[in-house]
């Protein structure tokens, strides 16, 4: 079976007419007729319901239209990726990141990565855990860098040079502003803002033997922005990692580490049993050079 009789086939299925399809193909409608009707012949089916003049698409024919167009998509991504293995390496990379002290340091890590490889471009997203794991399931993100744990059945991934550190952050003029660390104790009697995802929660809850049922929780959050905003014009506490307070540098708040001590490591994540270009697997091993340097 040759691709150009795929394209043939895909052509009348989208026309639903032989003379329109052989005219966008530019070759006669004898031609075609007779090509889809080796193809059929070849697969020992019926693709096409012919009734006056009109071509209609059996349910084999439906599913026959959708693993051309598949089989097609990886021909050509195929060929662009094995010209890439030779040529200079361009392309595409979409990476989502949670708002953390990994974000620089892959910031870093981009610039460095792009002064060898000019023509090698990056999409970069925020999120939440919960957010990037669904656009890297969903193919809108290649790679995320995102807090530990990770769903290492789904998702292979390498772990960086960089641990965040649990804590409250405030504003500079809260009552627990001067204090050295936070306890439990302390935790139980503050208004709090808490992490959206209940993972993170039940994470720092079991090193800390917090009981949740007696937190007084005024609000979750998935991103960093809208507590920053709520801490700046109130007294209330926001559960979150040292990383959100680097990255935001804001003079009216301070941050306070927890005790016993709570870290979290970052990864950067991609989906297991997926095809990576030539310039995501060319990152990927730059990444972990620099990781295994560091």
């Amino acid at each position: 079976m040759e691709t150009r009789v795929l394209s043939y086939f895909l052509m009348v299925a989208k026309t639903n007419n032989i003379t329109k399809a052989a005219e966008q193909l530019h070759i006669t409608q004898p031609t075609l007729s007779r090509q889809i009707m080796d193809l059929e012949k070849e697969l020992n089916i019926k693709l096409f319901n012919r009734e006056n003049r009109r071509l209609q698409l059996t349910k084999a024919g439906i599913l026959f239209q959708q693993r051309a167009t598949t089989m097609l998509q990886l021909l050509r991504q195929t060929e662009n990726d094995l010209h890439q293995q030779t040529a200079e390496l361009t392309g595409e990379i979409s990476l989502g990141s949670a708002v953390s002290n990994a974000s620089p340091y892959m910031a870093k890590l981009i610039y460095k990565f792009q002064q060898k490889y000019p023509h090698v471009s990056f999409n970069l997203f925020d999120g939440d855990g919960d957010i990037l794991r669904r656009q890297l399931d969903e193919g809108i993100n290649d790679l995320v860098c995102m807090l530990e744990p990770v769903e290492a059945a789904k998702y292979n991934f390498l772990e960086l040079p960089v641990r965040e550190e649990w804590g409250l952050l405030m504003n500079k003029d809260a009552s627990l502003a001067n204090h050295q660390h936070i306890t439990k104790e302390d935790l139980y009697k503050l208004p709090l803002i808490l992490p959206y995802r209940s993972i993170v929660r039940d994470e720092v809850s079991d090193i800390l033997k917090l009981d949740q049922t007696r937190l007084n929780v005024r609000a979750t959050t998935s991103l960093p922005g809208n507590s920053i905003a709520l801490l700046r014009n109130s007294n209330y506490y926001a559960l979150t990692i040292k990383g959100v307070y680097d990255n935001f540098h804001d003079p009216r708040l301070t941050f306070v580490s927890l005790t016993p001590n709570k870290s979290t490591g970052d990864v950067l994540a991609w989906r297991k049993n997926t095809i990576l270009s030539p310039a995501i697997e060319r990152f990927l091993q730059f990444v972990n050079e620099e990781v295994q340097e560091s």
